[in-house]
């Protein structure tokens, strides 16, 4: 068959469909953004090279990943940070990110509960007390309209300049110390002083853990958590999220575990039209290639990442199926 008689190549279309409660939902479970705002000045962030406290953030200029108290400071550590020192395109780096996360209620409440199962603290009740643990939270940013994440993924139309993004968890692991490298010694301080002052706050009866915060470059955020009681309530009964169809409107129940809450966190972000939590943001080519690449199948953490939420998250499920 000649190239003048072959069939042309079959036009894709996409559809996408919104449950008609999805705004109600958000509104009844979102946190409020004045009390986002007001949680976040509590996040404090220390020098990455001398560990002060920092009333004024002075980042690197190039990754905006680390953080110093002064230039001494900033020349001190360049030895050590000069490997992981690459240029984003993002002004603010992923610490904004980072701290209005980590000041959003709903998201963290979810979050945790999801660390309590990945990280075992249902099973060994030394953690968080004398042992710590630590969650591994690798996030991203995709379009806040689906139909443009598959534009990205399939290569298959124009996609707009400046693209409207949000921040998404790709995945949450755990730090085993029988195969991960040993807690350094200031994530053991910063353990060891959240501990402390869990119990001089009267939480001492709350696990107390760390979590990493990574996007795909190679720096991440560290911060200290508790965990209350009440929330791992939520992890010991396990009752079953309840789910519904945008297009047949049935019902279906999915479990009450690590997937499912991660799940209900990408949701909850993606519902938030009007920012109200104060994820949003406008994507950057970087954003970009990291979807281009997971399309094309490239073999990189980011993109391993990525096709791992891909899979396990059923909004995406139409979309892998045309890739294949």
């Amino acid at each position: 068959m000649t190239d003048a008689n072959k069939p042309p190549n079959p036009e894709i279309v996409h559809v996408h469909v919104t449950h008609p409660d999805r705004d109600n939902l958000f509104r009844i479970a979102a946190t409020p953004s004045d009390l986002i705002k007001k949680n976040v000045k509590t996040f404090g962030v220390q020098c990455t090279q001398c560990q002060k406290t920092l009333d004024k953030l002075l980042k690197c200029s190039k990754c905006k990943g680390v953080w110093y108290c002064s230039k001494e400071c900033q020349k001190k550590h360049w030895p050590a940070h000069k490997s992981a020192c690459h240029d984003v395109e993002r002004s603010s780096g992923a610490l904004k990110f980072v701290r209005v996360f980590c000041a959003n209620i709903t998201l963290m409440m979810f979050l945790k509960v999801a660390i309590i199962y990945d990280c075992g603290l249902l099973d060994n009740p030394r953690l968080g007390f004398d042992v710590p643990f630590m969650a591994r939270v690798d996030i991203a940013v995709e379009p806040t309209n689906i139909l443009d994440f598959a534009g990205l993924y399939l290569n298959n139309g124009p996609i707009a300049e400046k693209l409207k993004g949000m921040v998404q968890v790709n995945a949450v692991s755990a730090w085993d110390p029988k195969t991960h490298p040993p807690l350094t010694p200031t994530r053991l301080r910063l353990w060891r002083e959240a501990r402390a002052q869990s119990i001089a706050a009267g939480y001492g009866k709350d696990p107390v853990g760390l979590i990493e915060f990574l996007n795909y470059t190679e720096n991440s955020t560290t911060a200290a958590f508790h965990i209350a009681s009440s929330i791992l309530d939520i992890a010991r009964r396990r009752e079953p999220f309840l789910c519904s169809s945008a297009i047949m409107g049935n019902q279906f129940e999915k479990p009450m575990d690590s997937a499912t809450c991660i799940e209900y966190i990408n949701l909850h972000i993606r519902a938030d039209e009007q920012n109200q939590l104060l994820l949003r943001t406008e994507m950057t080519e970087q954003d970009k290639e990291v979807i281009r690449a997971s399309g094309r199948n490239e073999d990189s953490l980011p993109v391993s990442l990525l096709n791992f939420k891909m899979q396990r998250e059923l909004l995406y499920a139409n979309i892998v199926k045309l890739r294949r």
